[in-house]
This record gives structure tokens, sequence and C-alpha cells, in this order.
């Protein structure tokens, strides 16, 4: 098996979950009942045998290196090779681009024992076969590969994504930054195959010209000069760019075609691992459609929602459509519908909480 250095760009994240990303970082946001978004990269990663990742931050981090911690889980924990999370190396300083901190830590990948590295961003929800990326990266004599994936959500207001034109023979002739994807369109999922010295070059290069963005100044601006190939990624994948289509991304959890292909096809996707009893359902519990993470209390109604490990949900209350995470707790009489609540947040007796036309967010540790 070649040697490949994985690398996760954490320092391009854009604040678009708003108060989920308050106190961490977009990649350690919390989906699917008992899994962070960064968890779909790691065993992505892990499925290819990379044995040296990099996480690449930009700020508040504390969350991701609290839940990656060694790496134990994804079998990254080794002496000499493993998991480095890689933060600013002078906080005080504002950060330029991701260039400028791929710089700041040259000699990790001039130190790295490899020849070919996957840089991806840590927010993704999918299951990429990177052997497959490789593959076809090698046999078209590629000096970068670009995955891509056609749009098929509904319209984004804001100009959040890149599109990626191509011709005929599958090479990106063109990269059209900050669009707003119409149906079908080439959406950049900012992930790339390159050769590890090629990169070294291209970036000491580009901090000499004072460029430090990668897709505009390391993949756009080499059209042309260098062989950029495009790679359709066919597979689920949700695109992210709000509240309503993160709750919505994390009710598509709740099919069982969608459920199986995540955890029971092919690889697995890993997480770190919390002993906790399994989850407790009393005798006026009535649960249907959803998800329930170990260590949770179900004494009253839950429809079509996600519980995070540790959540109670005690008699008389109703939970329909919604993101409870770790440790929330709803009381005696409550009702919740369509919200999503932040961890350890609590909902007294008998209150109602509904939101109707997007899902509403209740802050981390609120007691409403």
């Amino acid at each position: 098996m070649r040697n490949v250095l994985g690398v996760i760009n954490l320092v391009n994240e854009q604040p678009i979950l708003k108060e989920l990303t308050h106190h961490r970082c977009l990649a350690s946001v919390p989906f699917g009942g008992r899994y962070r978004m960064i968890d779909f990269t790691m065993s992505n990663l892990m499925n290819v045998s990379v044995s040296k990742v990099a996480v690449f931050t930009k700020d508040k981090y504390r969350s991701v290196m609290d839940h990656l911690g060694s790496g134990k889980e994804w079998d990254l924990d080794h002496r000499s090779q493993g998991l480095f999370i890689l933060p600013p190396i002078n906080p005080d300083r504002k950060i330029k681009g991701d260039l400028q901190q791929f710089y700041d830590h040259i000699e990790f990948f001039q130190r790295a024992n490899a020849d070919t590295v996957i840089i991806a961003p840590g927010h993704h929800i999918c299951k990429i076969d990177f052997n497959e990326v490789i593959k076809q990266h090698e046999s078209k004599g590629a000096d970068i590969t670009v995955l891509f994936k056609d749009f098929d959500g509904k319209p984004v207001n804001k100009p959040l994504y890149h599109k990626c034109l191509l011709n005929q023979s599958g090479e990106v002739i063109d990269i059209e930054l900050y669009t707003s994807p119409g149906q079908g369109s080439h959406v950049c999922l900012e992930t790339y195959v390159i050769k590890k010295q090629l990169l070294i070059e291209l970036i000491k290069n580009c901090i000499e010209n004072e460029e430090f963005d990668f897709l505009k100044d390391v993949v756009k601006a080499n059209l042309g000069k260098l062989q950029v190939q495009g790679y359709k990624f066919e597979g689920h994948m949700p695109f992210i760019h709000s509240l309503e289509t993160y709750h919505k991304s994390n009710m598509e959890f709740l099919n069982p075609e969608i459920l199986r292909s995540y955890f029971y096809d092919s690889w697995e996707v890993f997480t770190k691992i919390k002993h906790e009893a399994p989850a407790k359902f009393s005798i006026s519990s009535k649960v249907s459609n959803s998800l329930i993470a170990n260590g949770c209390i179900i004494e009253g109604t839950v429809e079509n929602s996600i519980i995070f490990r540790g959540v109670k949900v005690r008699k008389g209350a109703v939970v329909k459509n919604s993101i409870l995470m770790q440790k929330s707790e709803v009381n005696e009489g409550a009702t919740v519908e369509n919200i999503i609540t932040d961890k350890q947040v609590t909902i007294t007796k008998g209150q109602t909480i509904t939101a109707k036309n997007h899902p509403t967010v209740i802050k981390k540790t609120v007691v409403f």
C-alpha cells in the first residue's frame, strides 16, 4: 500500500451553524446521535490505511482536541506516526489563509513518510472511498485531483460554494469561487489528492508571492499549468449550510437505507467511546422513528427525533421532530417540537417550545 498522509483542514470553516458554533468549531458539531462531524472524515482516512493525520485548526479547537484525543478510536495512537493537532503557531496573529498554516508547519510535511497527501475539510457527512480516488489520480497521471459532487439541495441564498467546470476528459478547466449553485452544478468539496513533494513546492512558492488560499492560489491559479483532474463523488452527502439543512441532514439518518449505508455497509464510522449503560425505556414511554443513544432515560413520547447520549425525557413529556444533544433533559409534561437543544439544556416542567417554519436552537446549558 502506498504511503498516504491525511490532512484535515479546519482553517476555512465558516460559522454557518450560528449558535452551534459559538463555543466549538464546525468540525466538532455533534451529528447523528453519537458522532461529531469530523468523525466521518477521520473514518474515511482510516479506511485508506492512513497512518499519519494532521488536523490544522484555526480557533475554538478545544472541543475537537478533547474529542479526538490520541486518535485511539481511529487506530492513530502510534509513537512515530499517528494523530497531530496543529493549531496556529501565533494565536495573536491574524490567519491569512490555510497556506499560511501549512507553511508554518512545513517541517511536518517534509518529515512525513508519505508520497501522497489527501486534504479534506472536517464537516462533510459522507463516506468517500479514497482508495478509488487515488487509483483514478494515478491512472490519469494527475498532479491534483479535485473532488466534486452534483448539487441536489434547495437553492442557496448565500454564495458559500465553489463550482467546478470540467471538459469532456474530466479535467477541471475553471473554478468559480463563492457561488450559489443550481441543481446539477459541480460543487467543489474542497477535498484534494496531491503528491507530497509538489504540495511542498506549491506552498513555498505561494508564500513567497504572498498568496495564502489553497483553492484559489494553488488549484485555480494552476489550471492549465498542472493537470488538475476532477473526481465525481456520487455517494450520499447532504449539503449543510444552515441550521435548517443541519436539522434536515440529521433527520435523513432516520431513513433505514441511509443509516445502513453509513454504519453497516463497507467500512465503519468510528467515534470517541464513552462507556455508558444502554438506553432505558420505561413502561410509559412511546418511541417511534427515532435514534436513541446509550445512557438515555426515556419515560415520555419521542417521535421522529435524534436523541444523543444521556438525555432524559421524563414521564408525560413529548419530543417531536427534534435533536436533543448530550445530557439535555425534558421534564414532566413539557413539549418540544422542531427544536435543536445544545448540550445540557433543561426544559422545565410543563413548558411548551415549538418552532413552525425553521428549527430553533436552544443554547448550551440554558434552562428554559
